[in-house]
């Protein structure tokens, strides 16, 4: 009843728009551009996909390079439109925050691919289906970061997620890629099902609209046992999707089975579509309901923060330990979102920037360690430098961006965020960041230790064997060119911090949503 009443609802508005005259106000179909840039790519990666997985390995990456690079294009040049109007009947806006976001899902996706040609054929799957899924992921997470209408959102969860199931399980001969799939398959159906019965709740509190604008308006009006239970199934499903605890089971087991490539898009990509959410949902409809998601927020991000570092320090495996920290690097951005000032949502888009590098260049690392000795145990680290310089210098440089050590990014990122919660009176918060963030430096400084410090004789048996680097095979050279560019900006960033602070505020200024909230 819910999609067929919000059906009706549209053709009704495109009915009246064409009646007027106005189809093309109506559709705005511009707004859309970048997305069907990387629409035009999946398309013609599965068209050469036919052709031969030779074809394929030689075609399919400059096509993907060529779509994501005209998307991150086009979003740069609707930056800042002035007399920005909604698109496709209102169900969607590209307004500077959609922007700004939908660029760090463009870029999680390019530089996962970078790291993906070599891993992929390693494996002996399809390199055309691979990346076939894996922009279908990114239009449903780009789509989810302007969707201003329930039925948007629902289908662009819906292509996210389903992608995603698809990614998880994509290693067909792995028993562990097969569980994680299906272990993701279900906690997401069920997070899927729950928001659905919410959505269906503010559609029936608004008389049949389906609008953000429209369910706003009316819950201003409405404070009934049923706004509740909808904020908390809408809560819900945000807080799957950010991986914030309790919400978190499926991280660790999904991290640890997926192929790595695919855990680097979802601790990226996916969890910058989950915050655009939070902020387009709660920030947007919820404003009346102020004081009760903040707090629910709040309790959140404490227990991520503290539940992400502390287990974090007992993990033998490196996409463990990195999956519980990304539980905890979603409780530091969570302190942007309670805050609700312009500085705390400025912040929120900062980090989610500087994480987008210092996290994809940690898991570049792992790769690149992975494709060389197939493991993931942080035991066999021990004494890398001798063996691999780069793999050691880069790992160190973004697991100490990661915890936080000037001069790196995740630095001054971090400390965005913890002035703007003070600046907002959420002392709680700052307080717990700050100690969980000591406890984070332990587990990345522990690793940093094991590759540096060990003596040529203490070295593990896999560094013993490590084979001779050689840079000429296929795949390597991406892979070698995502490493060294996320490690520079990680480095050198902080230095940068300034201006791209100043970016992250025209997110925010940029976007009328927010400055309503604000104001």
């Amino acid at each position: 009843m819910f999609l067929l009443g919000a059906l009706s609802s549209v053709a009704d508005a495109i009915g009246s728009g064409a009646g007027t005259g106005g189809l093309n106000l109506q559709l705005n179909a511009g707004a859309i551009a970048p997305e069907a840039a990387v629409l035009i790519a999946l398309l013609t990666c599965l068209l050469v996909d036919l052709a031969g997985e030779k074809a394929a390995s030689r075609w399919v990456p400059p096509i993907c390079y060529a779509g994501l690079g005209s998307a991150l294009v086009l979003l740069a040049l609707q930056w800042n439109i002035p007399d920005l109007q909604p698109a496709f009947v209102g169900s969607f806006l590209a307004d500077n925050l959609a922007i700004a976001f939908r660029a760090v899902v463009a870029a999680s996706t390019l530089i996962s691919l970078l790291l993906s040609w070599r891993y992929v054929e390693q494996s002996g799957t399809p390199v055309g289906e691979f990346a076939g899924i894996l922009l279908a992921a990114t239009l449903g997470a780009m789509f989810l970061c302007g969707a201003t209408d329930l039925v948007t959102i629902f289908v662009s969860l819906e292509t996210l997620s389903v992608s995603s199931y698809l990614l998880a399980g994509y290693m067909k001969r792995d028993a562990r890629s097969s569980e994680a799939a299906l272990k993701y398959l279900l906690v997401g159906s069920a997070a899927a099902a729950v928001f659905l019965y919410g959505a269906s709740l503010l559609y029936g509190l608004t008389g049949g609209a389906t609008g953000l604008d429209a369910v706003a308006l009316a819950l201003r009006t409405s404070a009934s046992p049923v706004t509740a239970l909808a904020l908390v199934f809408v809560l819900a499903t945000v807080a799957f999707k950010i991986a914030a605890v309790p919400f978190h089971q499926w991280t660790p087991d999904v991290y640890e089975g997926s192929p790595t490539p695919v855990v680097a898009f979802l601790s990226v990509g996916s969890k910058a579509a989950g915050f655009a959410l939070a902020l387009r949902i709660l920030v947007g409809c919820f404003e009346s309901f102020d004081a009760q998601w903040k707090l629910l927020f709040t309790v959140l991000a404490v227990l991520s923060m503290v539940l992400g570092n502390v287990v974090a320090l007992a993990q033998t495996s490196m996409k463990r330990m990195l999956a519980y920290s990304s539980i905890g690097q979603a409780g530091f951005v969570m302190i942007g979102l309670v805050c609700g000032t312009e500085d705390g949502f400025a912040a929120m888009v900062l980090y989610m920037a500087a994480y987008l590098f210092m996290n994809l260049g940690a898991f570049a690392c792992i790769i690149l360690f992975s494709l060389r000795t197939g493991s993931d145990r942080i035991a066999d680290y021990a004494g890398l430098y001798q063996k691999d310089p780069l793999i050691t210098l880069g790992l160190s440089l973004c697991l100490l961006s990661l915890g936080g050590i000037p001069p790196m990014l995740g630095f001054f990122g971090k400390i965005y965020l913890f002035f703007a919660g003070w600046a907002d009176h959420q002392y709680l918060l700052v307080v717990v960041g700050l100690v969980t963030s000591v406890v984070s430096i332990y587990y990345y400084i522990s690793v940093i230790k094991m590759m540096v410090v060990k003596e040529p004789q203490e070295a593990s048996d896999v560094v013993k064997a490590y084979p001779a680097i050689n840079w000429s095979v296929a795949g390597l050279p991406a892979l070698r060119t995502a490493l060294v560019g996320c490690v520079i900006i990680t480095a050198v960033g902080g230095i940068l911090s300034n201006p791209l602070f100043t970016w992250a505020s025209q997110a925010v200024t940029g976007t009328p949503m927010l400055v309503q909230a604000i104001g």
